[in-house]
C-alpha cells in the first residue's frame, strides 16, 4: 500500500489533535504529548509538530509511506520541498528514536 504523508508544524498539538481527529475521522496511531501526533488511515499518513511559540504554522514536509521502500529517504522537488518515502516500520523506528516514550496504537 501507497499513503500520500502530509507533515504540518502546528501551534497548539492539543487543538489539533481535536481538530484533525474529526477531520480525519480518526483517532491517532501515535501521540508524543505536547510534541507530535501522527495518523495513518486508508488514504493518508499525516503528522502534525508543535513548533515554538512566535513560529507560523507550515507545511513541514511531504512524502509516500510505501510498503515496498526498503529504505527511508528523502528528496527535495523543483519547489524546495521535501519529499520522504518510508515503511511504516522504518517511520516507526524514527519515531522511536526521537521519543522512546511515544504512546504507539498498535
Amino acid at each position: 500500500m501507497r499513503r500520500i504523508h502530509i507533515a504540518l508544524g502546528v501551534r497548539s498539538l492539543a487543538d489539533s489533535i481535536a481538530d484533525y481527529t474529526q477531520r480525519l475521522a480518526a483517532q491517532p496511531h501515535v501521540i508524543v504529548p505536547d510534541q507530535y501526533a501522527l495518523w495513518r488511515t486508508d488514504t493518508v499518513n499525516f503528522s502534525i509538530r508543535q513548533i515554538p511559540a512566535g513560529e507560523a504554522p507550515a507545511l513541514r514536509h511531504l512524502g509516500w509511506e510505501d510498503d515496498a521502500a526498503s529504505a527511508f529517504s528523502e528528496t527535495r522537488d523543483c519547489n524546495g520541498i521535501v519529499w520522504e518515502e518510508f515503511g511504516p516500520e522504518q517511520q516507526l523506528q524514527e519515531i522511536l528514536g526521537l521519543w522512546p516514550d511515544a504512546q504507539i496504537k498498535r
